[in-house]
């Protein structure tokens, strides 16, 4: 039986992450606790790019896809900078 004074499960709001590349921004909405992996792959499909073709950024830091939101401390409409991976060259 309940008596009305049961604590609610810890829920994290959502935030929005705004990811730009060239001049163009993809907007995410999600938990702080979702994987930026899942993030990288929206924006990519947003911005036309296979996986893996980008390199993000925040705060001058490089993301990994298994870090979270919550762990760089980022807040609603934080940006992360995304770059296309420079592959290659060579000076003959």
């Amino acid at each position: 039986m309940s008596d009305g004074n049961e604590e609610k499960p810890d829920v994290k709001p959502k935030l929005t992450v705004q990811v730009q590349f060239d001049g163009q921004t993809c907007t995410v909405k999600v938990k702080p606790t979702t994987l930026f992996k899942k993030i990288f792959e929206a924006a990519e499909t947003r911005f036309g790019q296979p996986a893996g073709a980008f390199r993000y950024n925040y705060d001058g830091e490089r993301i990994r896809p298994e870090q979270t939101p919550a762990e760089l401390g980022m807040e609603e409409g934080d940006i992360v900078d995304a770059h296309l991976q420079q592959t290659g060259g060579s000076w003959t």
